[in-house]
């Protein structure tokens, strides 16, 4: 089915078209998807949810994300690291959450990898954000059919990231976790939420 560019709000007020009438995807994208985020625990959930997502949609995700949270600590890397035989056994049988083995494994590996960062002194936000410079990319779309689904950039994040060690990081996952965390401004350019994007986000160290 092919999606509107645009939902009217109110007049002269339009939302992108692939957000659905759910309360939840509503809120979502009108007050997290595209605005930049720079701290490394929240980056790294993303990461994982965004892994999660593969072949499955977005909304699924959302709607269980507040299972991940709660049975999987939170998301916190420092425990996720340390998930045991037993723990994947329970996970697995938790239809709360997406029952995917390797899905599953690829979180907790994830983490070690991300704790690496900070055992050398690093963090995970320079990290991810020195591919864009430290700045967000805004994207002047019209349509939703102009929005990629990678790019050379996501590419060579993905590279760099199954390079280090990082599990469910093809290039298209790291677009959707690129336009999720801000790295890119992919709200349409008639979409309300463009414009407030941009004058909110700010560059991180980089000049």
């Amino acid at each position: 089915m092919k999606l509107p560019n645009y939902l009217e709000i109110s007049p002269g007020k339009k939302r992108c078209g692939w957000v659905s009438s759910d309360p939840l995807y509503i809120d979502y994208h009108d007050k997290e998807w595209g605005l930049p985020i720079f701290d490394d625990k929240l980056l790294f959930e993303f990461l994982i949810l965004e892994g999660a997502q593969a072949g499955l949609s977005w909304i699924t995700i959302l709607k269980k994300r507040e299972f991940y949270r709660q049975y999987m600590d939170k998301l916190d890397p420092e425990l996720l690291a340390h998930y045991n035989e037993d723990k994947m056994l329970a996970l697995m049988a938790n239809p709360l959450i997406i029952r995917n083995r390797l899905k599953i494994l690829a979180a907790i590996n994830n983490a070690k990898i991300f704790l690496s960062f900070k055992e050398k002194g690093e963090t995970f936000s320079d990290y991810i954000w020195h591919f864009s410079q430290g700045k967000p990319i805004h994207n002047h779309w019209q349509n939703l059919t102009e929005i990629p689904a990678r790019t050379a950039l996501s590419d060579l994040m993905s590279k760099d990231m199954k390079k280090r060690g990082f599990k469910f990081v093809g290039s298209t996952i790291c677009y959707a976790f690129m336009q999720a965390v801000g790295i890119v401004n992919d709200h349409l350019i008639e979409c309300f939420r463009h414009n407030e994007v941009k004058l909110e986000s700010k560059p991180t160290f980089y000049t």
